[in-house]
């Protein structure tokens, strides 16, 4: 918990490679086999500001910082496997939280929910080069696939929610999540998909997704400094927007995972480490997949590339207004 004046400053690293394809829940294990996979590098890290503006309200402001890479074949005119890169500023967020009761008078029961803006600082079309594409086989440069992008190219909004409670003198069950609004439908980024094949001609500029994350589980306090978390986690990409239209390319997908977590705590200083591993991951239908089937009357469904784990890592240092600080539950597993 953070008090009035309190200041936390810190830093969250997150890592993944993705190259297992999935459609539906189905792998496709031929093309690890074959070698013809897509394989995404994300490296990004979430600089961020947390200010308590009373017991209660507090305002964040969250920076974060992308270095992307892709390697595939059919993006270079499926004769040879080349990688592109994207790297720079995301898109910032700030935003402000409530909790729903005093801190003081419960600080081992709470909740507290969110609101805030996603603005549109990321580079959403990053270019690169790309081999074997032009009218007589000539490298082109071109926009990165979707995945890459720094940015997505709309303004946002977001609600989230957190919740702890203690079960036993050690044991707390904590739980939150987010959900990111953005009701812009297409950015105008080119994909080049179409050049594929004309069928995906309604794939051709770059939609602009909502986005989700849900998380639950246990945490356990193994000393004063030391605690471990084990629960489950669920984010994705949905195929429909909440709010505004939702044409365009997009890869809708879901995964849930396993999320065992460690953190370590020390006078004003906090690490945490989660690494979710995928239980089931999921590319359902997107629109213009049924757009497409139901134009043919041939079955479609398209696929995406899913990791196996993520690495989380996060630093967080308190700068306390005075010297008493509110005791903070919450640390053993953020």
């Amino acid at each position: 918990m953070i008090g009035p004046g309190d200041l936390i400053l810190g830093t969250n690293y997150r890592y993944f490679k993705s190259f297992r394809h999935f459609r539906g829940t189905e792998e496709e294990p031929d093309r690890v086999a074959n070698e013809t996979e897509v394989i995404n590098h994300s490296h990004s890290w979430d600089m961020f500001i947390t200010y308590g503006i009373s017991n209660r309200w507090y305002a964040n402001l969250v920076i974060p910082m992308v270095i992307n890479t892709r390697s595939s074949l059919y993006e270079h005119g499926r004769e040879e496997r080349n990688m592109t890169f994207s790297r720079g500023i995301a898109d910032i967020r700030a935003g402000v939280g409530f909790w729903l009761l005093d801190p003081v008078e419960h600080a081992h029961n709470n909740v507290a929910i969110g609101a805030g803006i996603k603005i549109p600082t990321g580079n959403f079309n990053a270019t690169d080069i790309f081999y074997n594409v032009g009218p007589s086989g000539e490298p082109q440069v071109r926009p990165v696939d979707q995945s890459i992008q720094p940015g997505d190219g709309g303004w946002g909004f977001t609600l989230d929610l957190q919740f702890y409670t203690r079960l036993t003198e050690r044991l707390y069950g904590y739980g939150g999540g987010f959900y990111l609004f953005n009701p812009r439908e297409m950015n105008g980024i080119r994909t080049f998909r179409e050049t594929l094949s004309p069928i995906l001609e309604n794939e051709s500029v770059m939609s602009v997704p909502d986005q989700f994350a849900i998380r639950a589980g246990l945490s356990y306090s193994i000393s004063t400094s030391v605690a471990g978390s084990l629960g489950l986690r669920f984010e994705g990409v949905p195929v429909e927007d909440l709010i505004g239209g939702s044409e365009g390319f997009r890869r809708p997908g879901n995964v849930l995972s396993i999320d065992p977590g460690f953190s370590f705590m020390k006078n004003n200083f906090t690490f945490n480490l989660n690494v979710p591993v995928a239980l089931r991951r999921e590319r359902p239908q997107s629109v213009t997949d049924k757009e497409t089937e139901m134009q043919t009357g041939i079955p479609r469904n398209g696929d995406a590339a899913f990791a196996d784990y993520l690495i989380n890592v996060g630093l967080a240092w308190r700068i306390p207004s005075k010297s008493k600080t509110l005791e903070d539950p919450m640390d053993a597993f953020n």
